[in-house]
């Protein structure tokens, strides 16, 4: 009797002692005899994290719709290289990539090398020029019709209708031809008169009274400058005007035109209006065509008229070239007659016309052309 229970008492404390030793083994990550278990009870058994295998597979494979094939909505971990997936060998990323490799990156050293030798190949060689002719050479000058476009004389088109029409004239040729290329030396005229290619500009101010002909004035007068504040090139007044004195006076950025028509030699002529107060005699023109002596010199009209005649209010026009300081009022007073207003109502071939008091415009392309005539330009 002990002895069998002696023996029961042992395999229990056996069996026991075993179940004790499983708990006691029971650390984390221990399989601790559930798979055998589950395959035992028939039940598949779960792949652990790093036995599941990750599919790689190309596109085409799942399309084909193989085994394969790639799940939908899987994304980058699919295709690995997402993070939390499998990172590919360089024998997958050939073979993912079509079997092309990257090319191997060359050194300094190599590439410094191959320059130098290039060098050396090609250093004694002439250099080769293309023609002219040649499509891709680069030509001299510039299109006739464009510098044409650009000095304001209508669209490129119009502009060839221009050249087709015998117009237009290249130091002293007529052209004929479409495109041909100009230089800024060149000399170009449509009608005869010629044309400032470059970037000149021109306007004509019909001053009013009490402002300064200068461009700046430090006594903080209006000045002529007050009128074209917003231009972005440096304009310069084509001679002057006195304070009181109202009229055209122009405004450029063309120095030799400006000097041309400022200097006695070129003759250039102006118109004066003058209001005086008569009665006037009838010698009186004949005596400042024939010069009035000044301070400074002899002073003559070039023509002298009665425009108007109101009791003994008079309005009279005198045309002279000179420019001198006041010589208008200074002749009349001379001769007897004070001058209560005056206007200057042309520059050489530029009238006024009906442009009011204080307005800046811009003068076309003829009235350019005929000022640079009148100075031989």
């Amino acid at each position: 009797m002990r002895s069998s229970s002696g023996r029961n008492s042992g395999n229990n404390g056996g069996s026991r002692g075993a179940k004790s030793g499983g708990r006691g083994n029971n650390y984390r990550g221990a399989g601790n005899g559930r798979d055998e278990r589950g395959q035992s009870a028939g039940r598949p058994r779960k792949a652990r994290p790093e036995e599941r295998s990750y599919d790689v597979s190309m596109p085409s494979d799942s399309a084909k719709g193989g085994p394969g094939g790639a799940r939908k909505g899987r994304g980058d971990a699919a295709r690995g290289g997402a993070k939390g997936g499998p990172k590919q060998s360089p024998r997958q990323q050939q073979q993912r990539g079509g079997g092309r490799t990257a090319a191997p990156s060359r050194s300094r050293e190599y590439d410094t090398r191959t320059e130098e030798r290039n060098r050396e190949r090609y250093a004694n060689k002439p250099e080769v020029k293309t023609p002219k002719t040649f499509p891709g050479a680069e030509q001299e000058g510039e299109r006739l019709q464009k510098v044409l476009a650009r000095a304001g004389y209508g669209s490129r088109r119009a502009c060839e209708e221009l050249i087709e029409q015998a117009r237009v004239e290249v130091n002293g040729e007529i052209v004929l031809e479409q495109g041909l290329r100009v230089a800024e030396s060149d000399e170009i005229r449509v009608d005869g008169l010629s044309v400032a290619t470059q970037s000149y500009q021109f306007f004509a101010l019909n001053k009013p009274a009490g402002v300064v002909s200068t461009m700046e004035d430090p006594d903080g007068r209006q000045c002529l400058g007050d009128y074209v504040t917003n231009r972005e090139t440096r304009l310069f007044h084509v001679g002057r005007l006195d304070t009181e004195t109202e009229g055209i006076i122009l405004l450029t950025n063309h120095g030799e035109l400006a000097h041309r028509l400022t200097h006695p030699k070129y003759g250039v002529k102006k118109t004066y209006l003058a209001a005086v107060t008569g009665p006037l005699p009838r010698e009186v023109g004949r005596r400042l065509k024939d010069g009035i002596e000044l301070e400074d010199g002899y002073a003559r009209a070039d023509h002298f008229r009665v425009v108007e005649q109101v009791g003994k209010n008079y309005l009279v026009e005198v045309v002279l070239h000179e420019g001198r300081k006041h010589i208008v009022r200074r002749m009349l007073a001379e001769a007897g007659f004070p001058v209560e207003k005056l206007v200057r109502t042309a520059f050489g071939p530029i009238g006024l016309g009906d442009q009011k008091s204080g307005w800046l415009r811009r003068l076309s392309n003829t009235e350019v052309g005929m000022l640079m005539k009148e100075v031989g330009l």
